[in-house]
């Protein structure tokens, strides 16, 4: 048997901690480990045309399995286009293996050409960043950083020269054990008492949920009903919480809706659950607020506390629910439903007229036809900007369907690259890139990739010529836009000019023919929908201490616009309440 190099040393672990496939851009300082890729038939290489697409990829196969995966990106330039999108993954808690290759080792510190310090560079967007300096470190430094990855939950990353991956591997290395999975975490028995009592003692507790009740939806249910509490979300805590939710008041924020902000300002007790929401604008100030999160330090960081529980949110309700009194009286949660319903009401109902024969077509439109035609467990990836807004009020949770944005970090041009690393996870499983046509042009050459390997993957393009999201943080802060228009082309002539399936939409009655035959073509597809770039409008009060970007907030609702099938969940929720 030949003796194996330290680069394929280094693929046989990343496969035996799991990893499928190493999403890249091949380079000289890379060679070994491509080829060592080449040659083993347990992992497959993902050619991309941009590092950042591969490590946004990266981050979404890990969202959507929960599983390790891996980027790569040659020295210097190669791998510093990993890093956009490594920040993404780390904030999103996506357990992701950077492999950032690295100059000759003798010519470190010298000044040669495309010299960086990936390790020291790396360090702000990772839990491990380390230099493999001699083939004897590379087992157990590698193994190190699987484990940062997955036990942390974000990124690690190993920077290896090029010839050091060539050269042979260590005799007789020890093959470890290696983290695949986390535990989950219980809170002290001291912990659960105060809240308890918190709860015991609180006549009206709200329920704030976040992407950390994540497989929590049946103990949130149970607990809401016994201490009768309504339950909002962050966008992130949308797809796990909203579906089959008769306690559900919406989502805070900026792109908020419903009742969200009243339940947790009129509330005596404030819980947030598996939530690191970032607007503490939108957080109250004068209730008691308990915050539960398996990550100790994001306990009190938005608000101050009254109680830190540390423990992941599916566990500390299986110890709450037994041990908490029932509350007798639904009458602020009734209160908050009906506010939410008349929430709902009304926005919708700002929307609806004539928006089937509006021309540039209401963006709102389509985010609703495409929510009523997509599958029932598609994945959606989204874009930041305009598309959060029509994804955060339009997209239907389940229960199956999942929902991937770059919403902690915030970055544009990020649907495509998710999409990707979504329709690798299942060919068979419909992924929906809801992509702005400024952030699909930012690295419209990976729509190429999608031909390259034949991934079904239908791009919708939300296409109004310009930055929608940035345009109104021009006008929220009294500046006159500038330099948000885009010069478009046909993208649906573009899509077919790839080799892929396009058509364009402008008026609304092709809608839904379009959503559908592109839904029914077998390999990837693009719908070119000319929108509204005026859909936006601010609200009559614009207080003085709102900010550009996404913290614009200190204002409960910013943006005007329909809700789609939420009213229709509220009415439901409403037809539920008990009369007198």
């Amino acid at each position: 048997m030949a003796k194996q190099n330290v680069a394929e040393q280094f693929v046989d672990i990343l496969t035996r901690a799991g990893v499928k496939r190493l999403y890249g851009v091949v380079g000289d300082s890379l060679n070994p480990v491509v080829d060592a890729v080449r040659r083993h038939s347990g992992i497959e290489w993902v050619h991309v045309r941009h590092e950042e697409t591969a490590a946004f990829a990266a981050g979404a196969e890990a969202q959507i399995t929960g599983k390790l995966t891996a980027c790569a990106g040659s020295c210097g330039p190669g791998n510093l286009h990993l890093i956009n999108g490594l920040y993404d993954a780390h904030r999103s808690a996506a357990p992701v293996l950077a492999l950032a290759s690295q100059i000759p080792s003798s010519e470190i510190g010298l000044g040669f050409f495309q010299e960086t310090h990936p390790d020291q560079l790396f360090r702000e967007c990772s839990h491990y960043s380390e230099l493999i300096s001699s083939p004897k470190q590379m087992p157990r430094l590698l193994q190190t950083a699987i484990q940062h990855a997955v036990g942390q939950g974000g990124v690690s990353v190993v920077s290896l020269p090029g010839d050091i991956a060539d050269e042979p591997a260590p005799e007789k290395a020890a093959e470890t054990a290696l983290v695949t999975s986390r535990p989950t975490v219980r809170p002290g028995d001291e912990e659960i008492d105060r809240l308890v009592r918190l709860i015991d003692d609180a006549d009206k507790v709200t329920l704030f949920c976040g992407a950390g009740t994540a497989g929590a939806h049946a103990e949130v249910m149970e607990f809401a009903e016994k201490i009768k509490s309504p339950v909002g979300h962050a966008l992130r805590g949308k797809e796990w919480i909203q579906y089959d939710n008769p306690y559900d008041v919406g989502m805070s924020g900026l792109l908020g809706y419903g009742a969200a902000y009243e339940a947790t300002h009129e509330c005596d007790l404030l819980i947030l659950l598996g939530t690191d929401f970032p607007y503490n604008a939108f957080l109250p100030d004068d209730v008691k607020i308990a915050q539960i999160d398996v990550r100790p330090e994001h306990l009190g960081r938005r608000s101050k506390l009254d109680l830190a529980v540390w423990g992941d949110a599916k566990e500390t309700l299986r110890c709450l629910i037994p041990r908490v009194k029932e509350k007798k009286s639904r009458r602020f949660l009734d209160r908050m439903l009906k506010k939410h319903a008349d929430a709902l009401e009304g926005v919708v109902k700002a929307y609806t007229r004539k928006v089937d024969k509006h021309v540039p077509i209401h963006p709102e439109y389509v985010a609703a036809v495409l929510d009523e035609m997509a599958d029932d467990d598609a994945v959606f990836t989204v874009d930041t900007g305009m598309c959060n807004v029509w994804a955060a009020r339009y997209i239907s949770p389940n229960g199956k369907r999942r929902i991937i944005g770059s919403f902690s970090h915030g970055s544009m041009a990020n649907a495509l690259p998710m999409a990707i690393g979504a329709q690798f996870t299942d060919r068979r499983r419909q992924v929906v890139s809801m992509s702005g046509d400024g952030g699909f042009t930012m690295l419209m050459g990976d729509f190429l990739t999608l031909v390259q390997h034949d991934l079904p993957v239908k791009v919708v393009l939300f296409n109004n010529s310009s930055l929608g999201m940035v345009e109104l943080e021009m006008l929220v802060a009294g500046l006159p836009s500038h330099g948000v228009s885009n010069s478009n082309p046909d993208f649906a002539a573009v899509a077919e000019a790839c080799g892929a399936f396009g058509v364009r939409v402008e008026k609304p009655k092709d809608l839904a023919g379009a959503l559908k035959a592109a839904f029914k073509h077998k390999g990837p597809a693009l719908v070119d929908v000319v929108t509204d770039p005026n859909a936006l409008s601010i609200p009559p009060k614009i207080s003085a201490d709102m900010v550009t970007g996404f913290a614009l907030s200190a204002s409960k609702i910013v943006l005007d616009g329909g809700v789609g099938r939420m009213l229709q969940m509220a009415r439901s929720n409403l037809r539920n309440v008990p009369r007198p």
